[in-house]
């Protein structure tokens, strides 16, 4: 995955998905609420990306980690940024 620089928040997304084109709103809500960093990436370009994620875009990771795919959820990101783990991660 190409590299994403100090965001704290990566979103891989996808041209021509509404789902991306949701999360990317909600991503960037949460993160200009928070002061976070964020960063998007095309899942397409990268085929690692592409074997890890293709199939379930949007995915957010916060510090590296997986926290939320498909219809992202704004209450799910700010606790994982605020390092609450209250929510199971969905599968």
């Amino acid at each position: 995955m190409e590299s994403t620089g100090r965001a704290r928040v990566v979103l891989v997304s996808r041209a021509g998905c509404h789902l991306c084109d949701e999360g990317r709103e909600v991503v960037r809500r949460v993160a200009e609420a928070t002061g976070t960093a964020w960063a998007e990436v095309d899942v397409d370009a990268d085929p690692e990306a592409v074997r890890r994620w293709s199939d379930r875009v949007p995915v957010v990771l916060v510090d590296g980690v997986e926290r939320d795919f498909g219809r992202l959820d704004a209450g799910r990101l700010t606790d994982a940024l605020a390092g609450r783990r209250w929510w199971r991660r969905r599968r």
